[in-house]
């Protein structure tokens, strides 16, 4: 049987998702905590890769086990036991035998922290910005950011990606007390594409880049035109969404 599996991590002590050899990653993790409590070689297969010191609210992966749960709360709670404070187990899913948590999911959100002032409570989690950014200027960009489909300027220059287009489904950029929170939703993403793209954004908020100029860096699908990239710390996988019928 196959089932997804849901979870949060914080990714500050990791080197991401996706394991490696000699870093200590959450797939890693979640793979030996669930061998030792099946006592059987598990194998999960993520929703995507997060990069090192970026934060899951949610994520999703998925393995093949041959046994039915009888008690998934007590399962998840055996669980948590084996994992470490910074992975928490959320819920169990029955899936169809074909389902994937990569390939079907229909969107993936992610929002972004930016703090206004020195926070010690907020350091760890987000970005600090000692300057005031223009709000109005910044929307004007995201309303150009949604209307567009290429995203090569905002990825990686190496890599092994040959398709640079994302279907944007929503994005906007909220303003609290003590903080901004750049949120976005698409099919798919890139490589670093939403820290490029909130490094880009912060530019055009302290008017360094016109919205001319944001136009211009979409166009020449150059990533040295781009904004720089914003520290891992902020970045949150928030959402993934799946079609109800691969569930059973």
């Amino acid at each position: 049987m196959r089932y997804f599996i849901y979870f949060s991590f914080n990714g500050k002590l990791y080197h991401g998702w996706q394991k490696q050899k000699n870093s200590i990653t959450i797939q890693q993790k979640i793979e030996e905590s669930l061998s030792v409590l099946l006592k059987d070689k598990i194998e999960v297969i993520g929703a995507g890769r997060t990069d090192t010191g970026v934060h899951a609210k949610e994520m999703v992966a998925h393995f093949d086990f041959n046994k039915n749960f009888e008690n998934s709360k007590n399962f998840i709670f055996k669980l948590n036991q084996f994992l470490s404070n910074d992975i928490s187990i959320k819920s169990l899913k029955c899936v169809k035998k074909n389902a994937h948590a990569r390939f079907d999911a229909i969107s993936r959100t992610y929002e972004y922290h930016i703090s206004k002032e020195k926070d010690v409570f907020l350091n760890e989690y987000s970005y600090y910005l000692n300057y005031s950014l223009n709000n109005i200027k910044i929307n004007e960009a995201i309303k150009i950011i949604i209307n567009n489909k290429d995203f090569k300027c905002f990825t990686k220059s190496k890599t092994d990606v040959t398709n640079y287009l994302c279907n944007i489904l929503d994005s906007k950029w909220i303003e609290f007390d003590k903080k901004y929170v750049f949120e976005i939703t698409a099919n798919r993403f890139l490589r670093n594409m939403v820290r490029s793209i909130v490094g880009t954004l912060i530019d055009v908020g302290l008017e360094k880049k016109s919205i001319n100029n944001f136009k211009k860096i979409i166009m020449s699908k150059d990533r040295s035109m781009a904004g720089y990239s914003v520290p891992a710390k902020g970045l949150f996988l928030k959402k993934i969404n799946y079609p109800k019928e691969i569930f059973i």
